[in-house]
């Protein structure tokens, strides 16, 4: 895992198009497979927005590389307990 020193960003204090950005930029970047089934788009960006929501993916910003990203609960709490992030 890349070192990431970092501050959670709850997902309502960003504006609708900074977490649309960020929601399109992790998608395009992650080139996550979905197995079998071909899931559109759309429907990434929905699945996501979703977990984002339920509190399962959180926003983590960091301020050395002015750069944000999108990370499981369970793996920003594996980032706290090594005290990378607050």
């Amino acid at each position: 895992m890349p070192h990431l020193e970092g501050l959670e960003i709850p997902w309502q204090e960003l504006s609708t198009e900074a977490l649309a950005g960020l929601i399109e930029e992790f998608i395009t970047r992650e080139g996550t497979d979905y197995g079998e089934e071909e899931v559109s788009h759309q429907d990434k960006v929905e699945g996501l927005q979703r977990q984002i929501r339920r509190g399962e993916v959180r926003i983590v910003y960091d301020p050395e590389r002015a750069s944000a990203t999108l990370m499981t609960t369970a793996g920003l709490a594996r980032l706290r307990n090594r005290g990378a992030v607050r």
